[in-house]
C-alpha cells in the first residue's frame, strides 16, 4: 500500500536537500507558501491556498526525522476532498524523502506510507500517486532549468 516514486535530478544532493527543507525554495516547486523547520519535531507546513491557511494545507504537520542531506520524514495531510478521511490527529500518513548522491546528480526516492484499506482511503491514495508524480516532475524540471534559486547555492 506504500506509494513509492523515484526520480533522478541533475543537481548536487545538498541543493536537492535545500529544495525540500527551505521555505523559499519549496515555494518554487511545491506550494505557494510554507513554514519549514528542518529538524526533528520542526514544522513542515505547506499552504496551497495561502489566503485560507486552514484549507488545502499541511498545517500542524511536523518533521519526524531529518538526517541532512540524506533523509527527511514528515507527517502529511491530504487536500480538502480527503480531509475527513486522512487529516485527523493520530491518523496522519507520513512521507519519507530519501536522497542518494549519484555520479551525475541525486536520486530522490519518495515513500508515502500509512494508508488504510477503506474505499475513501483508496481514493485518497490513488489521488496522491498522481500528485506525487507531478510534484517530483516539478522539482526535477525547476532544479534542472538553470534558473532561479533552486539551481544555485
Amino acid at each position: 500500500m506504500v506509494i513509492t516514486q523515484e526520480t533522478h535530478i541533475q543537481a548536487d544532493i545538498s541543493l536537492v536537500w535545500r529544495a525540500w527543507t527551505e521555505a523559499d525554495r519549496i515555494k518554487e516547486w511545491f506550494a505557494p507558501a510554507a513554514v519549514i523547520e528542518p529538524w526533528q519535531g520542526g514544522r513542515f507546513e505547506l499552504y496551497f491556498n495561502p489566503a485560507n491557511p486552514s484549507s488545502m494545507s499541511t498545517s500542524g504537520c511536523t518533521i519526524l526525522k531529518a538526517e541532512e542531506p540524506h533523509l527527511l520524514i514528515f507527517e502529511w495531510k491530504g487536500p480538502d476532498p480527503f480531509a475527513e478521511t486522512m487529516n485527523h490527529s493520530g491518523q496522519l500518513t507520513s512521507v519519507e524523502v530519501g536522497l542518494e548522491p549519484q555520479q551525475d546528480g541525486t536520486r530522490v526516492t519518495l515513500r508515502h506510507d500509512g494508508w488504510k484499506d477503506s474505499a475513501d482511503w483508496l481514493a485518497a491514495r490513488k489521488w496522491h500517486v498522481e500528485a506525487w508524480k507531478d510534484m517530483l516532475t516539478s522539482l526535477k524540471s525547476r532544479m534542472e532549468s538553470g534558473e532561479g534559486i533552486l539551481c544555485c547555492q
